[in-house]
């Protein structure tokens, strides 16, 4: 089974200024309200160690995402096992994270995430229902960043 969900914010910063904020993996717990804890880094192949605020019992607290792509201002994409067993094919997800830059020089940070998985229709509705306002939440915490003048570690 697989469900999908997107969402976007647009920023008023530079594409270079989101790709910085998008790939400072250290910061991510000072304004990720999902994200209580994070090591690694986003570099392609590699993996994290990431750490979350409880969002739902069938959900592991700490979950270690494996980077497929990283586009240089463009485009990140990793995949990770979100069920509490960590078996393939319960329930995983691949977040795509897309930036894109309008003619009028606006940009907007796309987030699609894929769900694979036995689970999917079980958590599809809680899905929908919890994560789209925790997703918009996580933009509007990413677009505050972003426009703001805070360093970052890949600055």
């Amino acid at each position: 089974m697989t469900a999908e969900m997107r969402w976007f914010v647009d920023i008023h910063a530079t594409p270079e200024r989101v790709w910085q904020v998008l790939t400072d993996v250290p910061a991510y717990p000072q304004w990720n309200p999902f994200i209580t804890g994070i090591k690694g880094t986003s570099a392609a192949g590699g993996r994290m160690s990431v750490r979350l605020a409880h969002l739902n019992v069938l959900l592991r607290p700490t979950l270690r995402p494996r980077v497929l792509e990283v586009t240089r201002g463009r485009r990140l994409r990793f995949r990770l096992r979100l069920a509490r067993f960590g078996l393939p094919g319960l329930l995983d997800t691949e977040h795509t994270l897309t930036i894109t830059v309008h003619d009028d020089g606006r940009v907007r940070l796309w987030h699609q995430v894929h769900f694979l998985g036995l689970l999917v229709p079980l958590v599809t509705r809680s899905l929908n229902r919890k994560n789209g306002p925790s997703f918009n939440a996580m933009n509007a915490a990413f677009k505050e960043r972003a426009e703001s003048k805070l360093p970052t570690c890949s600055a």
